[in-house]
């Protein structure tokens, strides 16, 4: 489907009591990349799946960067208000409450950028190897739930740089969990472990 000009997934809610998922994937990936995963994490949760509208040496991601670590600010900003107005559209087409974003590399990215523009918009936030390469303006979170997982083998994120992001957050006032996988740059079932987990214990609250 398409939302204006973003290309999307969408999946309804199988069960009740489950928030929705707003899934975003790495560059190079599409609408479709995470569905499996956010199927197994969510539990019959609504899926939301908006595809990137950046093409990189044709591979869509969300956003423009200079180059590796290096991010275009100006285009980060206008994209994540395109995403946040294509989420409240979203939400008003398909019913759907204030969804859970659950990002993976660039898709973790441009969450926490629409994390910290728009804190109202998301009901928390999954962040896999997200990075933080410059010191973003930040909201206040006010007790908002955020999940991040960083990899101990990962050469993009290094694990001696991976706390500056969660650090960001609990200092703007997310309630936040940093947990480590076995892992480089690329999703594991530890990863969907983790996540079902966080969101089984964000759905019981």
């Amino acid at each position: 489907m398409s939302d204006g000009d973003i290309t999307h997934r969408f999946v309804p809610a199988r069960s009740g009591g489950r928030p929705a998922l707003l899934l975003l994937h790495r560059t190079g990936g599409s609408e479709s990349d995470l569905l499996e995963f956010g199927d197994r994490i969510s539990r019959g949760g609504a899926l939301l799946a908006p595809r990137g509208q950046v093409l990189e040496d044709g591979k869509p991601r969300y956003f423009r960067r200079i180059s590796d670590g290096l991010f275009d600010l100006d285009d980060l900003k206008l994209r994540t208000q395109e995403l946040g107005d294509f989420v409240t559209r979203a939400r008003q087409r398909y019913g759907i409450g204030a969804p859970v974003a659950v990002g993976f590399s660039n898709g973790a990215n441009i969450a926490w950028s629409l994390l910290l523009a728009s804190p109202g918009l998301l009901a928390g936030a999954v962040l896999m190897r997200p990075m933080m390469p410059f010191e973003p303006r930040t909201s206040p979170l006010r007790n908002l739930p955020v999940l991040v997982i960083s990899g101990r083998t990962d050469t993009i994120v290094p694990p001696e740089s991976a706390a500056a992001l969660p650090k960001l957050l609990r200092a703007a006032g997310a309630r936040v969990e940093h947990d480590f996988v076995e892992a480089g740059h690329t999703l594991t079932a530890e990863d969907g472990a983790l996540a079902t987990a966080w969101l089984d214990r964000l759905a019981a609250e």
